[in-house]
């Protein structure tokens, strides 16, 4: 069973197993349609396409950010029509070393669906090996998956200040205030650390190793527990690229603040910090 990442090769090897499940997370926040038509023009041979907006977020309920977490029962719902049971495997890509499709595999795991992993470097690993793919609109026979919410797995926003480690995913220079391409206020909330979710892969876009992995979570825990840890970002969604290097590390899973920036600083009275992650 994969539950964090797995290698090109290893998805080429049992691409055509009918207990995998593959599922392509291409998503652009500039173009956001643009996902969905380069799936149709080629994708991973078998694989089903989740759209971030319309698929993986949902009216909001637990939070109020650009992408509310969906309910429990629109997720059985999707993962049903996906054809995901408790016996499939599934695979999750982007094209973006993981930062969309990370969402999806927090999201699995929410569910109580431990059997999922992100592919290694993505589409373009895939591609770049040459590997089968086809056009068009795939759609896997619907079965019930069955799963609940590990809403202990979440904190809301009146939460979020009682982390005794609170760790934002976004860039340097929103995280900073510098700038704020997205969101009405730029910054980030007040105590948060930066740990940028770019900088849990290499150079080629792929995941550092465990052991190094290991390695960085640990300076930035400290004497804090992995459990208390609580990650956020924009809206909720690279946050989850944290998390997900964190189980690929080994570590125990910490807390999402789904809410996230967009959803702290459009509420009246939220106090904002700007300035350089602190020493």
């Amino acid at each position: 069973m994969y539950q964090t990442i797995i290698g090109v090769d290893e998805l080429s090897t049992n691409i055509d197993r009918r207990d995998w499940i593959v599922v392509d997370c291409r998503y652009d926040l500039a173009e956001p349609s643009s996902g969905y038509q380069y799936y149709l023009e080629s994708h991973i041979v078998g694989a089903v396409y989740a759209d971030l907006t319309t698929d993986l977020s949902g009216r909001p309920v637990s939070d109020h950010g650009r992408h509310p977490l969906p309910t429990a029962v629109k997720l059985c719902k999707l993962f049903s029509s996906f054809g995901i049971d408790a016996g499939k495997q599934v695979i999750i890509y982007d094209a973006s070393s993981g930062a969309m499709g990370a969402r999806m595999w927090w999201l699995l795991r929410y569910m109580g669906h431990e059997a999922v992993a992100v592919l290694d470097g993505g589409w373009q690993a895939w591609q770049s090996r040459g590997l089968a793919v086809e056009a068009g609109e795939r759609k896997n026979d619907p079965v019930a998956f069955i799963g609940s919410a590990r809403n202990e797995w979440l904190v809301t926003i009146d939460k979020v200040c009682q982390s005794p480690l609170l760790v934002d995913a976004r860039d340097a220079a929103r995280y900073s205030g510098e700038v704020e391409p997205v969101d009405p206020v730029a910054g980030h909330i007040p105590g948060a650390i930066n740990h940028c979710w770019k900088e849990n892969l290499a150079e080629n876009g792929h995941f550092l190793d465990s052991e190094r992995l290991h390695q960085q979570f640990s300076r930035i825990y400290a004497d804090t527990a992995p459990e208390q840890v609580v990650f956020y970002c924009g809206s909720g969604v690279t946050a989850c690229h944290n998390l997900l290097a964190v189980a690929h590390a080994g570590l125990p899973a910490g807390k999402l603040y789904a809410g996230s920036w967009s959803e702290w600083c459009r509420e009246a009275g939220r106090p904002v910090a700007r300035g350089p992650k602190p020493l």
